[in-house]
């Protein structure tokens, strides 16, 4: 009888394998050959780990080259028309990537997460039909380990809730896919005896309308009358309402997330004698688990159901963590005993369920429980979290260090004539590409290679060239290009108190791109100037305005992983006053235009609606703060990456910055008419072509989108640039796309002037 589960696995690899086999097939150096065996090789490592550690429901098809969404897209023939002349992986990468003739399909964050997904495009003309090639080889593998695993799998109307339908309607689309997902659950219950599906509908997560629960009760109702060998995953927040709807279908059981979701109840699907996986090790922290305060928590749900019907695991897809501790050897040892990755969660979930069910641990296990005993203990004391000037200046924040002190419509004012910018304004988000030589020139200076001096003379010399570019270009206010700079939060990060950082922390945040949050483990606070430094020596090399870039408060703890030993909202107001210290820096040392990016001010919000003020007061708060402490003349910009902005504008009117800069390029414009319609008082930047595609946009086709820009709103708002940093382009690609952007912007201009 299965006893744990994991809703998924990290498949990047635990030293980024699938990343350069990506990178390498998509540079021309390998073959799909060599693609495909590097992945399958990984898949095998990933099971044989979970195996180890005695999962019982190890899943397959949560392997993904590129992503989820877009693998059941090809498994549902659900792609797009426009590929059609593109085949196999060809057509895979072109929907993900883009290529020389194709644009890349839209991409935006999954739930409140930093990964991100391929928006499907749906038709209900689509011809739907049901392939599972993919899903049958990766079974067959794990087969072949001796693991009978579940299958995994987008669950119906998720998929289509999380879809774009370009013609037609949803329900007709739902209607369409029910006997195709029926077909799905036949080939794959014709793989081997009582195969155990997942569907993942955490869509209802986030505030389910009664039309949507009828249809997920239709939808599961014929499901399960083709196998009710059926789990159904939600996770990110509580899924009560369609707890009770799914407890009257015949699923076997669901997958909660009792970490974010701590509301969820278990009395519907308990009474009615379903299986309940209690996601009590958290997949989206990384942190030790409290080993004995989660059996505890288990006994309380044994109080209302028998212990048959409980299954243990994790909270989430351990996608969002890093894969294992076996590689970080230069960690403070304190820290690292905090800490649990994918792997070591994989022991949690082990010890966990045999303590509940009263089974007797290892010599090994008994050690593990008692290092957890003593890293939950050491947490709690240890003196390198606690650091009371801090928390007296959080305790000391008043109104006034979040007000700007004049209203924008008189700011922007001083600013035109202080940075005296043309109409359509040209400018860039902050990065430029970050090539192997640079990487490489980090790496000498940070492991003692080189010396000071000969690094910053060449990172003097690569900020030189590209003012240089930049002028050439007539771009109109510059960046410096962040050539210090590992990452837009980790560089940060290694600069503040009361943060660390790993050697092998990566996460996945979209196909290749990998990123490696750091780790806010006490009070945070900001030892001395961080940017000042480089932001002055671009200044000084150009009589143009250059930004300072930072990043903000808000997305400073989205994309790290936050201590969960105080309320989120003090970590916050912590970090929004270290960066504030920064800002006022830069001001003082002559920096006129200072960018506090908020990118991932959006995914931080909680799914459900009930918490979603909460939230707000303190994430909108702190960037106020952040930046409030500087003159009016001197202009703030944010920037946003992919969101839905519609329930969030009212965020973001409150912000009160002075230019917003915002991913734009694959959303049709669509993005802008929210802003048209509130009257967004605020200057604006809507991205004018994708940087996530290698692909380079024509003046022509940039002349157009400028000017459908103009349609949306008006032209002494907007400003002109792509649509986020750069830093993952290569030149190729980077300066004619900026050199065509300049002179469609002139071209622009010109027909403006006549």
């Amino acid at each position: 009888m299965a006893n744990t589960y994991v809703v998924g696995f990290p498949r990047i690899g635990e030293q980024r394998e699938l990343k350069r086999a990506l990178e390498a097939y998509w540079a021309g150096k390998s073959s799909q050959e060599e693609l495909k065996s590097v992945a399958s090789d990984l898949r095998k490592r990933h099971l044989i780990y979970q195996k180890n550690a005695g999962i019982d429901l190890i899943s397959v098809n949560d392997f993904s080259f590129y992503d989820n969404m877009i693998d059941a897209m090809v498994m549902l023939n659900a792609t797009p028309e426009k590929y059609a002349d593109l085949e196999g992986m060809d057509k895979y990468f072109a929907m993900a990537r883009g290529d020389k003739d194709h644009k890349a399909m839209e991409m935006t964050k999954w739930f409140n997460t930093n990964y991100h997904y391929i928006v499907p495009e749906l038709d209900e003309n689509m011809d739907f039909k049901a392939t599972i090639d993919k899903i049958k080889a990766e079974y067959a593998e794990a087969k072949e380990l001796g693991i009978t695993p579940k299958v995994n799998f987008i669950g119906l109307v998720t998929f289509v809730k999380l879809s774009k339908v370009v013609n037609g309607s949803e329900n007709v689309i739902i209607e369409k896919l029910i006997p195709v997902y029926e077909d799905l659950i036949k080939q794959i219950s014709a793989l081997d005896e009582n195969v155990t599906i997942q569907f993942d509908e955490s869509y209802f997560v986030t505030n389910p309308t009664e039309i949507d629960l009828e249809t997920l009760k239709k939808v599961y109702d014929r499901l399960t009358a083709v196998s009710d060998n059926i789990f159904v995953a939600t996770y990110f927040e509580h899924s009560n309402e369609a707890n009770e709807v799914l407890a009257k279908t015949n699923i076997e059981g669901m997958f909660l997330d009792f970490v974010a979701g701590a509301e969820n109840s278990v009395k519907a699907l308990v009474e009615a004698g379903k299986k309940v996986g209690i996601g009590i090790v958290n997949g989206r922290n990384v942190w030790v688990n409290d080993i004995k305060e989660s059996v505890k928590f288990l006994e309380g749900i044994a109080e209302v159901a028998d212990k048959d019907q409980i299954l243990v695991g994790t909270s989430c897809s351990l996608l969002h963590v890093p894969f294992t501790l076996k590689y970080e050897e230069k960690m403070d040892e304190d820290i690292k005993s905090w800490l649990s990755y994918a792997v070591e969660k994989l022991n949690e979930v082990k010890i966990i369920n045999k303590l509940f069910r009263g089974e007797e641990l290892t010599a090994e296990e008994k050690a593990d429980l008692v290092a957890n005993e003593e890293a939950v203990a050491t947490r709690k004391t240890s003196e390198k979290i606690h650091d009371t000037i801090v928390k007296d200046r959080v305790s000391n924040l008043t109104a006034k260090d979040s007000d700007r002190g004049m209203p924008f419509e008189e700011r922007i004012k001083l600013q035109h004539e202080n940075l005296k910018y043309p109409i359509l304004p040209t400018t860039t988000i902050g990065s430029f590409p970050q090539t192997p030589e640079l990487r490489k020139l980090r790496r000498d200076f940070k492991n003692g290679v080189i010396s000071e001096e000969a690094y910053e003379t060449e990172i003097k010399k690569m900020t030189d060239d590209l003012i240089k570019l930049q002028e050439d270009l007539d771009i109109d206010v510059l960046v410096h290009g962040e050539y210090e700079r590992n990452d837009m939060v980790e560089y940060f990060g290694e600069q503040l108190s009361g943060v660390a950082f790993s050697q092998n922390g990566w996460v996945q945040s979209y196909g290749s791109r990998c990123v490696k949050p750091p780790l806010i483990f006490g009070d945070v606070s900001r030892p001395k100037a961080m940017t000042v430094k480089w932001s002055t020596y671009a200044q000084s090399k150009t009589n143009r305005p250059m930004k300072g870039m930072l990043t903000g408060p808000a997305t400073m703890l989205n994309w790290s992983f936050v201590r969960d030993d105080q309320p989120r909202s003090v970590t916050g107001y912590q970090m929004s006053l270290a960066i504030r210290d920064e800002v006022n820096d830069l001001e003082a040392a002559g920096i006129k235009v200072i960018q506090v990016d908020e990118a991932a001010l959006r995914e931080g919000y909680p799914l459900r609606n009930d918490k979603k003020a909460e939230y707000e007061k303190w994430a909108i708060e702190g960037f106020k703060i952040t930046t409030s402490g500087v003159r009016p003349e001197t202009q703030i910009h944010t920037h946003m990456c992919y969101s839905e902005f519609s329930d969030i504008m009212d965020a973001i009117e409150a912000m009160d910055a002075d230019v917003i800069s915002i991913e734009n390029a694959r959303s049709d414009n669509s993005l802008l008419e929210i802003f048209k319609e509130r009257g967004y008082k605020g200057e604006i930047g809507p991205g004018v072509y994708d940087i996530h595609s290698p692909r380079i946009p024509s003046t022509e086709e940039l002349v157009e989108q400028i000017e459908e820009l103009i349609k949306v709103l008006p032209v002494e708002k907007l400003w002109v640039n792509p649509d986020c940093g750069l830093k993952t382009r290569k030149w190729p690609e980077t300066t004619p796309s900026l050199k065509n952007m300049v002179e469609a912007t002139k071209i622009v201009r010109a027909k403006l002037n006549k």
